[in-house]
């Protein structure tokens, strides 16, 4: 993508997350992140509202308010969130623990204490991708898959998942129950008061309709179609071959990072063939890879590996770059770095490697003699 001008190449980058040989590190913060992800949500929001209220054709700008309003969400959920559980948000216990507790009982997602535990004693432990982690819990509970299904049966099988009434309202529900087991009294008041403000708003002005698709709908459909979709890059299966379940080499093989985007088209010589070239690579960066990267891998998830080796980096509100420093420092003592390029292509890598995997060791009937977490908890990515 280097043949494109300069001025592209910053968000491009942002685009990938995948810096050029050579670019100069862009440093951001964690407070640049939290203020970018509330304010995409409450754009969103207010343009989604606008538009049903101006109506007509106004009406199309609610797919610009859905997914300004999802990616906020999102980032809220996959960034700020999941940094505060390792305490590494600002570093402090209480603010970082009020953040998170506000993030989820603004979302309705797993309460933060029972998240955090569970998030860092079964996730990033010795127990990662074993029965007991609330990852592979979700693939093989939740989603029904199961290891030696094809990659066409496991696709089938996710998009009748993310079709399905019945899947969304029970994912909810979840989020419900996942919620209020163990959530602390502050978090509750606090999705009491925002959550009934909302419905004295509706009652006082009818703005029914309004608050239904500019706040729900992203926060449940929308917000549950993308976890899905991040649950299925995650981390891959382990090999059945591989004996030793332990060290760096092992855990770092079961992460890549996915990069977004594909190489710009080489001139042919040939003004039309060039031309053609050129506009379906516009096309699928715009319609394909924006979309995934915006609405599924948001924010620090396409690094998602640099996470793993590093859980409580400082630089983790600098993931892009920070990554690219560990790889060019020489990845001081783990193995070299992998990734995935493309959504689709990353989901495959992880469904091949679910297909492979050893169906004794991931047998979804024994998960309940190693784990004690409720079917609701094995969802929250």
């Amino acid at each position: 993508m280097r043949v494109l001008p300069g001025f592209l190449q910053l968000p491009l980058t942002f685009l990938t997350g995948k810096p050029f040989a050579g670019q100069s590190a862009i440093r951001l913060s964690p407070t640049f992140h939290l203020v970018a992800s509330s304010s995409s949500l409450v754009c969103g929001v207010a343009i989604s509202a606008a538009a049903l209220r101006a109506g007509g054709l106004w009406t199309l700008l609610l797919v610009v308010g859905w997914a300004m309003t999802l990616h906020g969400m999102r980032n809220l959920r996959m960034m700020i969130f999941h940094q505060c559980s390792h305490r590494n948000m600002y570093g402090l216990a209480r603010p970082d623990s009020v953040i998170g507790q506000a993030v989820s009982s603004l979302l309705i997602i797993q309460n933060f204490a029972d998240y955090s535990r569970e998030h860092v004693g079964d996730h990033h432990s010795v127990h990662h991708m074993t029965l007991r982690d609330p990852t592979v819990q979700a693939f093989l509970r939740t989603l029904g898959f199961q290891p030696g299904m094809s990659r066409a049966q496991l696709w089938g099988l996710l998009i009748a998942r993310l079709l399905s009434p019945r899947f969304h309202a029970l994912f909810a529900i979840s989020r419900v129950r996942s919620f209020l087991h163990g959530a602390t009294t502050g978090e509750r008041i606090a999705a009491a008061i925002f959550y009934g403000g909302l419905l004295v708003v509706a009652a006082v002005t009818g703005a029914w309709i309004t608050i239904l698709f500019a706040w729900f709908v992203p926060l449940v459909l929308l917000f549950q179609v993308s976890n899905t979709l991040r649950l299925c890059v995650k981390h891959t299966f382990p090999d059945r071959s591989v004996t030793e379940r332990r060290g760096k080499a092992y855990y770092a093989a079961l992460t890549n990072a996915i990069f977004i985007g594909e190489a710009a088209p080489s001139a042919t010589g040939d003004p039309v063939r060039t031309t053609l070239a050129w506009v379906l690579w516009f096309a699928r960066m715009a319609f394909v890879h924006f979309p995934s990267r915006y609405l599924v891998l948001t924010g620090d998830t396409v690094v998602h590996d640099y996470h793993h080796r590093h859980p409580a980096s400082k630089q983790w509100h600098d993931y892009i770059f920070a990554r690219q420093a560990d790889v060019d420092a020489g990845h001081r003592g783990w193995p070299p770095y992998h990734e995935a390029w493309g959504l689709i292509p990353a989901i495959n890598l992880v469904l091949d490697s679910l297909s492979a995997a050893d169906p004794v060791e991931f047998d979804a009937t024994r998960i309940g003699a190693v784990s004690q977490r409720e079917l609701f908890n094995a969802f929250d990515d």
